[in-house]
């Protein structure tokens, strides 16, 4: 059925790749699959080989995606790891992989070298809330070379009994020092360091049950550790929860939003842009891997957004690619996005089992 799905929306550009062809981009953009048959690709990790590591969520999966002959499309599809529990999160740093799980971060070594015999999982981190709702991790290594990782709100709205639920938790490589860097967040699934000023950038996905329209998803800035972004008394800027917005103890300071995105959209994956193939205007934005709604009588997302970044606030909110929703039907949801060392951009989608390539050519 997967296949089908893929080939339905695949026609074939002039350079004989298998293209998306439902996928409307800006002039220029061009969009072909990098990887079929990744089923369930999430997360992305590329390694300074060039190999490109892919996280699961729904699968127990970690695949790796290897581009042999250096066209800059893949042709190989490795299982680097099964039998995982929730692998959405994956990082490459030293020659290792490191894999965040619903309840552990794990680490595979030499994995590059090792492929077709990757060598058992080395435990570096375990004390996580107990897994329930939520309970998928984002995992990435900021700029303190410290590895940062999402957990979860236990449910759709509440005060959790566990103040390491609704954070931003980091920990060193080597499993050490684990603490809370940001909390008062929902269920953040994507982060990403501007380059220029090591500002942490994350999305924010609002609760649901609020009407189509309430509350917004966010994109958040953290110049510094121990910022409260609000959860579960209030969302975007300023928006307060109908139910938990009063109880909040009027000492608490909450950092609004850098911008409201769109309603219900499951604000994913992103990344802010550093390559040199896309036209200067899109250097300092970032890109977002917009989900879909299903929280929506009428669905929104199913797209990857871009925005402007401007010290810690963001404008200039567009959509960037679309198609991925066919009138309320989706044959796919972007997840997450990768700038390559070429330029081009990579998007996971986990729906239709496959990773894309943009690239832009004037």
């Amino acid at each position: 059925m997967l296949g089908l799905v893929i080939i339905a929306c695949a026609a074939v550009g002039p350079g004989g790749r298998p293209r998306p062809k439902d996928v409307v981009l800006p002039d220029g953009f061009t969009i072909d699959y990098y990887a079929q048959s990744v089923p369930g690709a999430r997360s992305l990790a590329l390694s300074p080989n060039g190999v490109v590591y892919v996280g699961t969520m729904s699968h127990d999966v970690v695949y790796a995606l290897v581009d042999a002959n250096h066209d800059g499309f893949a042709e190989q599809v490795e299982t680097v790891a099964t039998g995982l529990d929730q692998p959405n999160g994956v990082a490459f740093r030293n020659g290792a992989l490191y894999v965040a799980e619903a309840s552990r971060i794990i680490r595979f070594d030499s994995i590059d070298n090792r492929l077709a015999n990757p060598p058992e999982p080395v435990l570096v981190f375990d004390s996580f809330p107990p897994a329930v709702h939520h309970s998928w991790k984002y995992l990435a290594i900021g700029p303190d070379a410290m590895l940062y990782v999402t957990v979860g709100s236990p449910f759709n709205v509440g005060i959790p009994d566990d103040d390491r639920y609704a954070t931003i938790m980091r920990v060193r490589l080597d499993g050490t020092g684990g603490e809370v860097f940001a909390r008062g967040v929902r269920n953040s699934v994507g982060f990403d360091w501007d380059p220029t000023t090591h500002y942490c950038w994350f999305t924010d996905n609002g609760r649901d049950w609020l009407g189509d329209n309430l509350p917004p998803d966010e994109l958040n800035v953290a110049p510094q550790a121990g910022l409260d972004f609000g959860y579960p008394y209030r969302f975007g800027k300023n928006v307060p929860d109908p139910e938990y917005g009063s109880r909040a103890d009027s000492t608490m300071i909450f950092t609004p939003s850098a911008l409201d995105l769109g309603p219900h959209v499951a604000a994913l994956g992103i990344k802010v842009y550093t390559g040199k193939m896309f036209p200067e205007s899109y250097r300092h934005r970032v890109f977002i891997a917009e989900h879909g709604s299903w929280n929506r009588a009428t669905p929104i997302g199913y797209r990857i957004t871009t925005a402007l970044l401007e010290g810690e606030g963001a404008s200039d909110y567009k959509v960037f690619a679309e198609g991925w929703l066919k009138g309320i039907t989706a044959w796919g949801r972007p997840v997450d996005v990768l700038v390559m060392p070429d330029g081009a951009l990579l998007v996971s989608d986990d729906k239709a089992g496959a990773v894309y390539r943009i690239s832009y050519r004037p």
